[in-house]
């Protein structure tokens, strides 16, 4: 990137698991709370934004443009434009990439983007028949009409349609994610034991990085309204053990499967946000700089195979700037599902799909897993869809600074078959 892209500060919510009831914040809730929180700690005032980017797979119907909404509700003022993007699980790492190519072309110096999700509210629809049942009862206008429509009506129509579902379908291969991530799990012969073991490791590193305070700089506490406060994400198995992951059957491809609901990333609600800047809008307001936002990439592939899109959005990246695994300090793979970061990494480590898939002479390496989701990642803390994408690129930068680093790569399956990446440096 010609100019640099500056990253100021960010702030996310504690990221609250579903549990199979609607959750206790609408999406719009979460990210008002986030963004007033982190707006309020600015030298610089709401409406002195250029505009407010807010990626969200998942909108409610009365919140359609949430961009705008949250904008609106954080004091933005009328006058600065809110609006929404979707890319699925990377719709907040795209309002990061649209902020980035406003700035890049002069059209605003200073812009609040991130994303959120509140899944425990996907709403239940009805099918079909009952839509089309129930368009010839409103049509109906004798007694005699209304007894023959309500002659026609079975109860089975009645039966809900699992929004979230639908979602997590892709309607080109009409996979669910999870059977995407069993595909990869036969690829690469990944056992039901490697998938286990990670999603442990993944939650032994949440409650570490809970313990030490390494969370502390992100979090904004959410407060409902009776007063009761979530102060911390609540996915976290403290108690997560290979023995106990072992319980549970596979979900999506119950006879031959080896993804569960343990070793996949969780339903949850959560709402991420950062403040990025030109070097103009930093000397304005006397900005201090956590980081910057090097270079990003989108990349295409199978959906079937979506879960391997890291590795196609993280390569071109490295290519560009001459560096190999090795030379990241830190890593940050979205963990949509354990099997799905394990092939990422065996991928690289192919010499057949590097050269074939990649256009590499051979294999790119391995990362060492020391230096990736270094504080675990979403199979413990959770998958706001709409969120990730950005709290991901925060967290790396955290991570980098408490760590003494320079250099980090976050990336990020998505949905569809794609893949997105952004290399950042933090200051």
């Amino acid at each position: 990137m010609p100019d640099p892209i500056y990253i100021i500060d960010g702030a996310r919510t504690p990221f609250l698991k579903a549990r199979n009831a609607p959750g206790p914040f609408a999406a719009s809730d979460l990210a008002t709370a986030a963004g007033s929180a982190l707006l309020a700690r600015q030298r610089f005032l709401p409406e002195q934004l250029d505009e407010v980017i807010l990626g969200c797979a998942s909108p409610s119907p009365d919140e359609v443009n949430i961009g705008r909404v949250v904008a609106l509700r954080m004091g933005c003022g009328l006058k600065v434009p809110g609006w929404t993007v979707m890319r699925n699980c990377a719709s907040g790492m795209q309002a990061l990439d649209s902020a980035i190519a406003n700035i890049r072309c002069g059209r605003s110096q200073l812009v609040l983007a991130g994303g959120v999700d509140a899944l425990s509210r996907a709403p239940l629809l009805f099918s079909d028949p009952m839509v089309r049942w129930f368009a010839g009862w409103m049509g109906a206008r004798s007694l005699g009409e209304k007894l023959a429509a309500l002659k026609k009506f079975r109860p089975a129509y009645l039966a809900p349609v699992i929004g979230i579902m639908k979602g997590l379908t892709d309607p080109i291969v009409g996979q669910l994610m999870g059977q995407t991530a069993e595909n990869l799990a036969w690829k690469y012969a990944i056992s039901r034991y490697d998938m286990d073991a990670y999603a442990v490791e993944s939650h032994l590193r949440v409650a570490a990085a809970q313990d030490a305070g390494h969370f502390a700089d992100e979090l904004v506490p959410l407060i409902e309204s009776d007063g009761t406060v979530h102060g911390a994400d609540d996915g976290l198995r403290r108690d997560a053990s290979l023995a106990g992951m072992a319980k549970l059957k596979p979900f999506f491809d119950k006879k031959y499967g080896r993804v569960t609901p343990a070793n996949s990333s969780q339903i949850t609600d959560g709402a991420t946000w950062l403040v990025l800047a030109s070097e103009a809008a930093v000397a304005q307001f006397g900005l201090t700089p956590l980081g910057r936002i090097v270079d990003s990439q989108w990349a295409g592939l199978e959906p079937e195979e979506m879960g391997l899109g890291p590795v196609h959005a993280a390569t071109p990246i490295l290519q560009r700037h001459g560096l190999g695994l090795d030379d990241l300090d830190l890593f940050e793979i979205n963990e949509a599902f354990a099997a799905q970061v394990i092939a990422c990494l065996r991928a690289w480590q192919d010499e057949d799909y590097c050269r074939k898939r990649l256009g590499l002479e051979g294999a790119l390496g391995a990362i060492d897993p020391a230096r990736l989701n270094v504080d675990g990642g979403a199979v413990a803390l959770g998958h706001p869809v709409g969120a990730s994408g950005a709290r991901i690129v925060l967290h790396l930068l955290h991570a980098l600074r408490r760590r003494g680093g320079k250099r980090g790569l976050a990336s990020i399956c998505i949905g569809g078959g794609q893949g997105g990446a952004m290399l950042v440096e933090a200051l």
